[in-house]
């Protein structure tokens, strides 16, 4: 993959967080790597000024008029080599309590997406039978966490997912992996009091929260140099699950 200079990488959720920092290591690669984001238009257009020859896409993940835009936009551009489908919502909440609104908003947003965008935006690869599928999952669909049904439910499908697309894949030379991430320092845990950060770095045996650049940098590797890589979850989690 590292031979494919301006190949086009489409990272969704791009604009902040992991998703931006994978942006920057697909971009250091050499890729033209597609920003994508539903509401982070400010940052994702800051992002695309600092990364030269990338591009913004703007679409709403849990619509498939959505979706199906941005695989118009990317067959317009010549086709897509990386899919990196990191974009996700969570709507936490004690099982007793949680909506059946917020379950439906949540699953669009993490499930049926990575399966929609997979199945259509692979076609792309399957003309040039090459290519790279990276499902961002999270520790919690395998390890679990207190209001926090939904959204591992979700995370734990896109594991089971990765493995079965995988194999689905491989004859056209298209690699299906997923990174699990731990508890990452991003807007998001930032968000949380000082009482939950704490009780959450207790169970890292690191004693830190990573960085999402420590997500990024194995993203990058599944898609420069991973070529006998497929069908596998790689958890990034400081040690607390493995």
């Amino acid at each position: 993959m590292n031979a494919h200079k301006n190949a086009v990488a489409l990272v969704t959720g791009g604009g902040t967080g992991i998703g931006a920092a994978c942006c920057r290591e697909l971009a250091k690669a050499g890729f033209c790597v597609g920003i994508h984001y539903r509401s982070s238009h400010e940052p994702a257009e800051l992002l695309q000024q600092e990364l030269p020859g990338s591009f913004t896409l703007q679409a709403d993940l849990s619509s498939r008029e959505g979706m199906d835009g941005l695989y118009t936009a990317l067959k317009e551009r010549g086709g897509l080599e990386v899919l990196i489908n990191n974009a996700g919502l969570a709507l936490d909440a004690p099982l007793f309590s949680a909506k059946i609104d917020d379950f439906d908003r949540v699953v669009q947003t993490n499930m049926r997406s990575v399966w929609y965008l997979s199945k259509r935006l692979g076609r792309l690869m399957m003309r040039n039978r090459r290519g790279r599928i990276i499902n961002i999952s999270s520790v919690v669909g395998s390890k679990g966490n207190p209001t926090q049904t939904v959204y591992g439910m979700t995370k734990a499908a896109i594991d089971n997912f990765t493995k079965t697309a995988a194999a689905e894949f491989a004859a056209y030379n298209i690699l299906v992996n997923a990174v699990a991430p731990g508890f990452i320092d991003t807007r998001m845990t930032a968000m949380l009091g000082n009482d939950v950060q704490q009780a959450i770095l207790q169970k890292i045996p690191l004693g830190r929260m990573g960085k999402p650049e420590e997500v990024a940098q194995l993203v990058r590797f599944l898609v420069v140099e991973g070529s006998y890589c497929t069908g596998a979850v790689f958890h990034v989690n400081g040690g607390m699950y493995g």
